[in-house]
């Protein structure tokens, strides 16, 4: 891939703003939010409002969109499997596909419909608010998009592409050699630091100012790290606070539950009980989390709302 001139993004929320912001001013009516439905003529309708912003969007289906050069998906966990064909729709043959999701199984399930050949691996560092369509970040404190390839310790000539999209945008980029590890990073600070907060509806100052929270994070921290252990992945087994967080902030699953949206749980805590019945490791915190979370979205649904 000499260069990147099409874009497509699937996923216009709390993570996609970031390159709604970044790419739309640079590429013009090259760069697409993949929508349909209603949701296709809301976005188109009321647009997004980033750092207060208004962003009108380029919104297409993925049939209107064709081949892509890049495709970035940053969909709700549970939206991705329907979203599948619309991603096998905008895929040629030199397509890259950038998943941004939380987790670490979202480049395999793209994968398996698409070809592998088609992924690289990222990681997303941004603490942003979603209130409906108004987004807020803080530009100078968001470390932006790390990217790396799981068999290549240098950047491969269509990373080097995607670096050279970014050059006089304000999106941050970010080169890793070992990107799984950097996934798994991520992914044990998501299940000990976004879960317990978010349970117990408070700040994320809770885990400096409680022993008992602090233990519970270290203890759900320890359980990904042995399964991280067990597949080859040297994830230390210490557990490591975000740095530089506001005391107050309340990470995305929180923000979900305060909303009253679904939340990602199914790809935190709920991969973590399915990676250890599958490698015979018990991960009785990450369980009883899990449970919680699921209960606390059936709490918002209604379903406790007897007599």
């Amino acid at each position: 891939m000499e260069k990147i001139k099409k874009v497509a993004l699937i996923g216009a929320g709390a993570v996609g703003a970031y390159f709604v912001w970044g790419l739309s001013g640079k590429l013009g009516d090259n760069f697409c939010v993949i929508a349909s439905g209603e949701r296709k003529n809301r976005l188109e309708q009321n647009g997004l409002t980033i750092n207060n912003k208004e962003y009108q969007l380029n919104v297409k289906t993925a049939k209107e969109a064709g081949i892509q050069d890049l495709i970035l998906v940053s969909c709700k966990a549970d939206a991705l499997i329907g979203l599948l064909e619309d991603i096998k729709l905008m895929v040629g043959p030199d397509t890259l596909v950038l998943s941004l999701l939380n987790g670490v199984s979202s480049e395999e399930i793209i994968g398996k419909e698409i070809g592998m050949e088609h992924m690289a691996y990222a990681v997303m560092r941004i603490a942003s608010v979603r209130d409906g369509n108004k987004i807020v970040f803080s530009e100078e404190n968001t470390a932006g998009i790390y990217v790396g390839e799981k068999d290549f310790k240098e950047p491969t000539k269509r990373l080097k592409a995607f670096e050279e999209l970014l050059k006089d945008t304000k999106i941050r980029y970010n080169f890793v050699e070992n990107i799984i590890l950097d996934m798994w990073m991520k992914y044990a600070s998501n299940v000990a630091q976004n879960l317990p907060q978010a349970i117990l509806s408070v700040g994320y100052q809770a885990y400096k100012d409680s022993n008992h929270v602090h233990f519970i994070a270290e203890k759900l921290w320890k359980e990904v790290a042995a399964v991280a252990n067990a597949k080859g992945i040297p994830l230390t087994d210490r557990f490591l606070l975000f740095r530089g967080v506001k005391p107050e902030a309340r990470f995305s699953t929180l923000q979900d539950l305060d909303a009253k949206r679904h939340t990602e749980i199914e790809m935190l805590a709920g991969e973590m009980v399915k990676m250890g019945e599958e490698l015979g490791i018990p991960v009785p915190y990450c369980e009883y989390t899990y449970h919680l979370i699921k209960a606390l979205e059936e709490k918002n649904d209604g379903k406790f709302m007897f007599g």
